[in-house]
């Protein structure tokens, strides 16, 4: 592997378990104690990871989401339970939007085989995915394109979005939690994101319980502005009793 190529190997692991021991790294790589060292030492100068005893951890303040394609193959199982319960929520004839990401695309793959839908999204695999499903309406936002997560963004994406009516809206994320919210660390995202809770009649987010407790540099909503949340079962009891006092409702998916 190439230096770029180790560290994005390693902040790869660290979004999958959080932690990594320094020994580990080494075997996984076949590299020395010192080249893991260095690239930890250039990940941590970056803001993306911590140094602690014997190896690095995440840094909960998020600087950068991974790739598309890197981010499905992390906690795929509990990406596609959480599709699954997320696509039953869905009524015939409404009007749905998938925001990008892998969550959602394990949804659109269920939806795939429903009839009488309109599904809106801003992500390039979901709309390809469902192309060839002709008892399905489908509209895609445009606008600015996030070639690393194969989607739309910025302010065209959410003029288009302000015109329309959005039965439910299922909102993705790679950071949220109780004091800072819906976060993310990309500008760009946050005006499409903030367009959906504008428009759409009720707002889910569905993630991972891996996503809770991160946080990016730009804020899109406290949690009270959502209408549901669904996450896995993995999600701390004590967050998952605090997640009930809001004026919403937690779908907890056991996986």
């Amino acid at each position: 592997m190439t230096p770029p190529e180790r560290r994005d190997f390693i902040y790869r692991h660290l979004h999958e378990h959080r932690t990594i021991f320094i020994n580990t790294l080494v075997k996984l790589m076949n590299v020395s104690h010192m080249t893991v060292r260095r690239d930890i030492r250039i990940l941590e100068e970056e803001g993306k990871a911590i140094s602690i005893t014997g190896g690095v951890q995440l840094n909960d303040a998020l600087r950068q989401e991974l790739p598309w394609n890197e981010k499905a193959l992390i906690h795929h199982r509990h990406k596609r339970a959480i599709g699954k319960y997320a696509a039953s929520l869905v009524e015939d004839g409404q009007v749905v939007y998938l925001d990008a990401g892998t969550t959602t695309f394990e949804m659109a793959q269920i939806l795939a085989e429903r009839f009488n839908l309109t599904i809106i999204t801003n992500d390039f695999s979901i709309i390809q995915y469902l192309m060839n499903k002709p008892q399905l309406n489908l509209f895609h936002t445009g606008g600015q394109v996030d070639k690393r997560n194969y989607s739309c963004v910025g302010k065209s994406a959410a003029m288009v979005l302000r015109t329309l009516n959005v039965d439910i809206a299922f909102i993705s994320t790679s950071s949220w939690d109780l004091e800072h919210g819906i976060s993310t660390p990309h500008e760009e995202k946050v005006l499409v994101k903030q367009a959906l809770l504008e428009i759409a009649r009720r707002k889910i987010l569905i993630s991972d319980s891996s996503k809770y407790g991160k946080y990016g540099m730009f804020r899109i909503c406290p949690l009270s502005y959502l209408s549901d949340i669904v996450c896995d079962g993995q999600l701390p009891i004590s967050i998952q009793q605090q997640l009930q006092e809001l004026d919403m409702k937690l779908h907890v998916v056991n996986i």
